[in-house]
């Protein structure tokens, strides 16, 4: 019978080929033959597998595959740089809006270039500030409807297209479209150009997705490599970063626009956007496990999507996934909403913050992410992940109060403080949406969700925009007290869900333990 002689464990065994031919001749003795010298060999018996059980000097001569990343999934650099980008553009472009838009119409009292404030200009400068104002408002309202509007079908089509052919497309895609976008601004900076131009870079951007296809992408990805029972706090990790970005984004931002301007800051987030495109091309590991080719102009897309809620099997389950994605529909809509109206209602009295303030106001409305994070991971010690949401929406609505009644620079600040919790709920309805489904129907939920987000977008950008304006002269925080009206929605929906999954899961208990009685007494 054929002996096998394998190096003892921590021998060393020659790299080059030549080395290991000659090492496993050493190694492997010649087969002894029984009976005697004269008796024929008996060849080596395959094993059970039908695998010979001499090693294949081909084989091992060949070096283990190189990883090209870590073995860990690694989305939150590319959705830091994205964010990074997004944190920077959002108040510099309002800003700017501002201070063009007050030039043409002669306006030449404080705002926010100036950290003198607005509150001492005379009767006919404030009816022209509110003017401006209005105008600036009205401007962004037409730039986020024209963005999410096309953002919108993009982002369903282009959703379920990386179900196939992978997440990494859809990760690079709106990246490029984010620094056209950047492109178009700094060119609109440098010429003079009008600013309606700044609706053509924000309609780019949304023909490739624009930034919530990067948000929807990197929560797929997280779903794809992830276990149903890490996935809560995975998504509230891949939102903390959003987190980290905005608010580096918000003090750099402020602050370098008070020494530089606008331009340079922009340089910054057309180099973020265009890092965060070659990351996801060359640094980034594929999630989907099987992909196949797809035709991306096809209505089977957004049919995929349309199946997943109408779907007969399961009814229950599709019955919750309506009402977690209507709760979710709310809460970022009023996120959504009232974060593109902070920077107005600051700028404006009383507050009349100048542009250091409106950066320390953006980071502490990032800073909810890195706390909202904490306090999840604490309150589910104890909590689960519905009251942890119930908590989170309670912290929504409260501060949301406080701001829309602030009239100084502390109050307003009170009010950032009392959002701390305020983006738990989040993850949590995120984690309960993927855990509805099986994991052959992951990538056409995070289309769905996807959908939602572009949808919120659209209603954010048209209903709190329009309502700033004409709540104007009777209360400017109105707004932001709609919004936490709104709120009230989805704390009941969360809540009623999780009481009615209580009662069913008590009455099946009751059912169990009375049917061996019942079957007893029959007997």
């Amino acid at each position: 019978m054929l002996v096998i002689s394998l190096p003892l464990f921590g021998e060393p065994v020659p790299s080059s080929s030549s080395e290991r031919k000659s090492y496993d001749q050493a190694q492997t003795p010649s087969p002894v033959p029984r009976g005697g010298a004269g008796a024929r060999p008996v060849p080596s018996r395959p094993s059970p597998g039908g695998a010979r059980r001499s090693p294949a000097p081909a084989a091992m001569a060949a070096p283990p595959p190189a990883r090209r990343c870590p073995p860990l999934p690694a989305a939150e650099p590319l959705l830091f740089l994205a964010t990074l980008a997004l944190g920077l553009q959002g108040p510099l472009a309002t800003q700017y809006l501002w201070d063009r838009l007050g030039a043409e119409r002669g306006y030449s009292g404080p705002n926010a270039t100036s950290p003198a404030g607005c509150g001492n200009g005379s009767a006919g400068n404030e009816t022209l500030r509110q003017e401006v104002e209005a105008l600036v408002s009205r401007w962004n309202l037409c730039i986020n409807l024209g963005g999410f509007f096309i953002g919108l079908f993009s982002v369903t089509l282009l959703g379920p297209w990386s179900d196939s052919v992978g997440r990494r497309p859809a990760l690079v895609l709106p990246a490029v479209g984010m620094a056209v976008q950047a492109a178009v601004y700094l060119l609109v900076m440098y010429l003079q150009l009008h600013v309606a131009y700044f609706l053509l870079g924000r309609v780019l951007s949304g023909l490739l997705g624009d930034y919530n296809l990067i948000l929807a992408s990197c929560f797929a990805y997280v779903a794809d490599s992830s276990d149903q029972h890490r996935r809560t706090f995975r998504v509230a990790v891949l939102e903390a970063c959003l987190g980290v970005a905005g608010m580096l984004a918000s003090i750099g931002g402020g602050q370098w626009r008070k020494v530089q301007g606008y331009i340079n800051p922009f340089w910054l987030v057309l180099a973020a956007s265009l890092a965060a495109a070659l990351y996801a091309t060359f640094c980034l590991q594929e999630s989907v496990k099987q992909q196949k080719p797809a035709k991306l102009l096809t209505l089977s897309h957004y049919r995929a999507v349309y199946r997943l809620y109408t779907a007969p099997e399961h009814r229950s389950s599709r019955r919750k996934l309506a009402l977690y994605s209507l709760a979710f529909f709310l809460l970022v809509t009023v996120h959504f909403g009232t974060k593109d109206l902070f920077v107005l209602y600051e700028l404006g009295s009383p507050l009349c913050w100048a542009a250091e303030l409106i950066g320390y106001g953006s980071a502490a409305s990032y800073l909810t992410y890195l706390s909202s994070l904490a306090g999840l991971r604490l309150l589910q010690l104890c909590l689960g992940d519905t009251w942890v949401a119930e908590i989170g929406l309670i912290s929504n609505i409260s501060g949301l109060v406080v701001i829309s009644l602030a009239t100084t620079t502390p109050q307003m600040f009170t009010g950032y403080g009392i959002l701390f919790l305020s983006m738990a709920a989040t993850p949590v309805i995120r984690s309960k949406l993927s855990k509805l489904v099986s994991e052959t129907e992951q990538g056409a939920l995070f289309a769905s969700v996807a959908c939602v987000e572009g949808l919120c977008s659209l209603v954010a950008a048209g209903v709190f925009n329009s309502l700033y304006p004409a709540s104007l002269h009777f209360m400017r925080g109105f707004p932001f007290l709609f919004g936490a009206i709104i709120l009230l929605i989805p704390a009941a929906v969360i809540g009623w869900i999780e009481i009615w999954d209580s009662n069913h899961d008590y009455n099946h208990f009751s059912d169990a333990s009375l049917s061996p009685a019942g079957g007893s007494s029959a007997s």
